[in-house]
């Protein structure tokens, strides 16, 4: 199987602005990051494949995990399976400039060319810095254009927001019509009673700019989505079966 170069879009933020319920103009930072499995189980899969991975992010900050995606409730009590997919990141921050991804903006048009998919992992981290990127809104642009296959999993896909920016005289979302599964607005709303504040839904602005969204008993429990180049899963129970059908994709 011939290596191909896969691109993982990484977001900066640390933290994302949670509204709280006493006062919707006030927010504070809660912390975030990429959601460990959904990160690790697709890239794993991906390498056992043989492929090269180049991770990005808007301004090449050090990326760090969701908090909650470390806890063993994440891993259903499996110490194994944290083990492994955090020796996993480590071992990407060792050999493959994981702490210092590549600024969006250093990627050019000549170089996208090389790239044969891409991937966008999830974690609350995208609703602060990925949805309006207009760098982002470009590489997407290229893909979507290129037929390439496209991954985002669980908040993910709140990056594909990004397309309505940087595409010149031509900025306009391009998944409009597309079939999505994302983390859902009724999931949203349990995280919300949990952390006692608003959160921006995924679901929600993605539908209000023409996504056919799709979610439902199957989507919620792991099932993944696939629209033309793009798949997508709703949460980290979809990451196993996304891993795997992106795999299929870009090894075509």
């Amino acid at each position: 199987m011939p290596t191909k170069k896969v691109l993982i879009i990484l977001s900066d933020a640390h933290s994302f602005p949670l509204k709280t319920s006493t006062s919707p103009t006030t927010t504070h930072d809660q912390p975030t990051g990429f959601f460990l499995p959904e990160l690790a189980k697709p890239l794993s899969k991906l390498l056992s494949a043989g492929h090269e991975i180049t991770f990005a992010s808007p301004k090449g900050h050090p990326p760090t995990p969701d908090p909650l995606s470390e806890s063993l409730l994440t891993f259903a009590g499996n110490f194994y399976e944290r083990r492994r997919e955090t020796a996993l990141i480590e071992r990407m921050r060792r050999e493959n400039g994981f702490s210092s991804p590549r600024p969006f903006s250093t990627i050019t048009n000549e170089e996208l060319t090389t790239f044969a998919a891409v991937f966008i992992p999830g974690g609350h981290a995208p609703l602060t810095d990925l949805g309006s990127d207009k760098e982002l809104g470009r590489i997407l642009r290229y893909f979507h254009g290129e037929n390439k296959p496209t991954a985002a999993i669980c908040h993910g896909p709140y990056a594909l927001l990004s397309t309505r920016f940087g595409g010149g005289e031509d900025e306009g979302f391009v998944y409009k019509g597309y079939e999505i599964t994302c983390w859902s607005d009724a999931e949203e709303k349990v995280m919300e009673t949990w952390l006692g504040g608003k959160i921006e839904k995924v679901e929600g602005a993605l539908r209000r700019e023409g996504a056919v969204m799709v979610q439902g008993v199957k989507e919620g429990t792991g099932g993944t989505t696939l629209c033309r180049e793009l798949l997508t899963g709703g949460n980290p129970l979809a990451a196993e079966e996304l891993g795997e059908r992106f795999v299929r994709m870009v090894s075509v």
